[in-house]
């Protein structure tokens, strides 16, 4: 049967619609894992006690109920519809080009599927196209989550006085490898799976499974700068500035978790990241797959053979 192609609007509004509603059910884990994150830097080693995500977790919840869980949701999911839209308009847009400059160069090359080291390097320049914009909403939905103080307004007003919109940016450098892993890995395993099938369409359970694994690869690549990135954040803007010292760079900062508390400083916060990135991505991925052929069909009308039938 005769299916529509991936075109750049159905990427963007498939992809953002699963990232606001993987990101709302799980933004529970998404709060755990930044207050993990971020504990060590200032509460952290008060106790001299490394707690596990579930004691960690009751503690919370009996310091500040149920509602600390849910602070900062609507902003979660914002900034998740955001940043996957962003991303899969980039990462297509990048695709189509690269797929017609192939096909310019050697029109042998028009029907073979983007190798591995290509959507790496489409994977990381589409991260960075994106982080503009979304870069603000990331570091309100840090401090959301790790401020006293929940208002979000106010939250972005200091934000903004303080000149904080990209603080952590620096950990992108090596994050931006973090999405384009996870879904290279995705997306070549996937064109692998598909590649003898007449159905061009992962199942749910599939498409889940697969995305697990994918996210899973990619986080632990790179979660020490993950860490880095939440500590920069969450950290005072006065706190740094003793004798008139700029704030440290991430590798400054990763050597100072590094000598206070080993590798497991680095790796702290591991297990709620990879819980929640792990279903976030497979719900994700999992939704995307689902909708997209319904979107294609909403935006450009069932596919001919379907017609006929």
């Amino acid at each position: 049967m005769a299916e529509h192609k991936d075109t750049i609007a159905s990427e963007v509004l498939s992809s953002s619609l699963g990232g606001a509603v993987s990101a709302s059910i799980l933004y529970p884990l998404e709060v755990l894992k930044t207050k993990m994150q971020a504990s060590g830097d200032d509460e952290g080693e008060a106790s001299g006690e490394k707690k596990g995500m579930v004691e960690y977790a009751k503690d919370l919840y009996e310091r500040e109920g149920i509602s600390v869980f849910l602070n900062g949701i609507e902003t979660s999911a914002f900034q998740s519809a955001m940043e996957k839209a962003f991303y899969f308009f980039a990462y297509t847009a990048l695709k189509n080009v690269h797929s017609t400059i192939r096909s310019i160069l050697d029109p042998r090359n028009a029907s073979k599927p983007i190798g591995g080291f290509a959507n790496l390097g489409l994977g990381c320049l589409a991260e960075w196209a994106h982080l503009p914009i979304t870069m603000p909403i990331d570091c309100l939905s840090t401090a959301i989550q790790t401020s006293k103080q929940q208002n979000a307004v106010a939250l972005m007003m200091t934000i903004l006085k303080e000149g904080n919109m990209y603080k952590g940016i620096q950990a992108y450098y090596v994050l931006c490898f973090k999405p384009a892993l996870q879904y290279t890995v995705f997306e070549q395993v996937k064109a692998a799976l598909l590649k003898t099938r007449k159905q061009k369409e992962l199942s749910a359970a599939e498409a889940f499974l697969l995305g697990m694994i994918a996210r899973a690869v990619a986080t632990v690549a790179v979660f020490p700068f993950v860490r880095a990135k939440v500590v920069m954040q969450s950290r005072k803007q006065e706190q740094p500035q003793e004798g008139g010292t700029q704030a440290p760079s991430v590798l400054t900062l990763l050597k100072e978790l590094h000598s206070t508390g080993g590798i497991s400083a680095l790796y702290q916060g591991l297990g709620p990241e990879l819980t929640r990135g792990v279903f976030s991505a497979a719900l994700m991925l999992t939704i995307k797959e689902k909708i997209n052929g319904g979107v294609k069909n909403a935006l450009y009308g069932a596919p001919p053979s379907s017609r006929r039938l």
